[in-house]
């Protein structure tokens, strides 16, 4: 499945939308231009148990290092994903 993207001024989003229908989406705000806010996820029952929402950090993980971001993971889903995974992730997490 693809994983879209989309932005609109500071606020923007990761999405799966098959047939016109968004089944997983991970949401984000820009402060400055240089910090990634991640402040919600969610993904459609059926699609659960299928790793979207590593997946959806994963993007916006890549998407970081492709525009020199640090990301501040506020949604306890994607804060999860950041702390069991911190060695891949840890060159876009925002260090306290």
């Amino acid at each position: 499945m693809d994983i879209l993207q989309k932005q609109n001024g500071s606020k923007g989003s990761f999405y799966i939308q098959p047939e016109n229908k968004i089944l997983a989406e991970m949401t984000y705000s820009m402060a400055g231009d240089s910090l990634m806010i991640i402040d919600h996820t969610e993904v459609a029952d059926e699609l659960r148990g299928k790793n979207i929402g590593y997946q959806l950090v994963k993007k916006s993980a890549d998407f970081a290092r492709e525009h020199q971001l640090k990301i501040i993971p506020l949604c306890p889903f994607a804060k999860s994903v950041f702390d069991k995974k911190r060695e891949e992730f840890k060159d876009v997490l925002k260090s306290d």
